[in-house]
């Protein structure tokens, strides 16, 4: 759950082949101007993190690399520590309004670094974040690759030697992790996370909140429903349904997952 504010939550839903061509539109709406800069164009910024555990090391590293400085964690959990010895960590929307009282700034980025299936409450906090002024960045490591023509949503984070080939288009939160590939035309709603080493071939679907896990491969043209799980290794032949957690090759059903 959000560690911020409490909304609604929308239910599942089974993604029926009509409904990808309504995916595409909506996550190509939202990202069409998203577009990730050449090397070089992104500004040094200061940013926070909200999530003060293994993402955050990830991320630190790689916006590191372009000049961005991280001024401040933050995390719903108690009783955390911080994992940087030159960096605060501040607990819950508390700590945050504290936070921001005391040193306000003007354009102040930030990104949700919770990764594995916890896609929803990525989302969930970023909207909140940006409710309240700040700027969600978008993390591309240099190592990585992502096309010209590819679309990439606020908030979302292509890590080292990952791939985001051709006409991909990627929505808002998206984590594609170390030495993963998008291959062409794929779409992945917000929210979704592709696990490290894991492959998605041409034109695939993979609707918001799903994960896709470490080394998992989907074939061609396939479609996983929103909030599914793809287990580590498994080979994707077949559409999988919302809130369905598959496994093995070829993947089959191991259990579904409760509706939010």
């Amino acid at each position: 759950m959000s560690f911020l504010l409490q909304s609604e939550r929308p239910v599942g839903r089974v993604l029926e082949p009509a409904a990808r061509r309504e995916l595409g539109w909506r996550t190509l709406t939202a990202t069409a101007r998203t577009k990730i800069p050449p090397d070089g164009a992104r500004a040094p910024r200061k940013y926070i993190l909200w999530g003060a555990t293994g993402q955050a090391r990830v991320l630190r590293e790689c916006l590191s690399r372009e000049g961005h400085e991280l001024l401040a964690l933050f995390d719903g959990a108690e009783g955390l520590s911080s994992p940087f010895a030159d960096v605060r960590l501040y607990t819950g929307r508390a700590g945050l309004n504290a936070w921001l009282a005391a040193s306000p700034r003007n354009d102040l980025g930030f990104l949700v670094a919770i990764g594995g299936d916890r896609g929803r409450d990525r989302v969930q906090i970023q909207e909140e974040l940006v409710a309240i002024g700040l700027t969600p960045l978008v993390a591309q490591h240099p190592s990585a690759f992502v096309a010209g023509s590819a679309t990439v949503g606020a908030g979302s984070q292509i890590l080292a030697m990952s791939a985001v080939a051709v006409d991909a288009s990627l929505g808002r939160a998206v984590i594609v992790n170390t030495a993963a590939s998008i291959d062409h035309e794929c779409i992945l709603g917000d929210g979704v996370h592709v696990a490290p080493g894991a492959h998605l071939a041409g034109c695939v679907v993979v609707d918001r909140y799903a994960m896709i896990g470490t080394g998992a491969v989907i074939l061609p043209r396939i479609t996983i429903g929103e909030g599914a799980v793809v287990g580590a290794g498994a080979v994707v032949t077949r559409d999988v349904p919302a809130g369905q957690v598959v496994v093995g090759n070829p993947a089959r059903p191991l259990l579904r997952r409760p509706e939010p």
